[in-house]
């Protein structure tokens, strides 16, 4: 009876250890939970990162030059824009500048506009003097090979279809990585 006695205690401090430790990680995890709640989630990028390679895409611009992920030979500027992004707007003329004294000149620059003919004739009349125009839908063609989220969106992309740098503003094309 005393060896019962003793077996039965033995379990009762067990399970109240067990208890304590258990009461001990579920505050734990409550506070981890408090911290991870509180951390902003980031978005994902509007537009592939520097370093990523371009997905396949084959398009004909507005005049009729043919352009694809194996016809890049030198480094090309990209800018995808929409009708009715007011982002767009405004940034527009400063890419259409921008291509106007890129290296390699106009069959080295790609304007994407995302919509249709009637929608996008405004923005083609500024761009087709300084680039190609590639008129496109979302999710397809350029934007798909770039995974564009968004509008505007601008990229340098290398002669092996590599991004060197990317982002919403011409300003965020000049902080090219060190490694790039």
């Amino acid at each position: 009876m005393p060896f019962l006695t003793a077996l039965v205690l033995g379990v009762g401090v067990l399970c109240l250890i067990d208890l304590v430790l258990t009461v001990g990680v579920i505050r734990r995890l409550r506070a981890h939970e408090e911290m991870l709640s509180a951390r902003p989630v980031g978005s994902p990028p509007i537009v592939l990162p520097p370093g990523a390679m371009i997905g396949g895409f084959s398009a004909v611009s507005t005049d009729g030059v043919h352009v694809s992920h194996e016809t890049l030979t030198e480094p090309v500027l990209v800018g995808v824009f929409s009708p009715g992004c007011s982002a767009c707007e405004e940034r527009l003329p400063q890419f259409a500048e921008r291509a106007r004294s890129f290296q390699g000149g106009r069959g080295n620059v790609l304007a994407v506009l995302v919509g249709t003919e009637e929608e996008v004739a405004d923005e083609r009349r500024v761009l087709e003097p300084v680039a190609l125009v590639l008129i496109e839908e979302y999710g397809t063609g350029l934007t798909k090979a770039l995974q564009v989220n968004g509008f505007p969106s601008v990229a340098l992309v290398d002669e092996r279809g590599r991004v060197v740098a990317s982002g919403t503003t011409l300003e965020d094309l000049d902080k090219i990585p060190a490694h790039a």
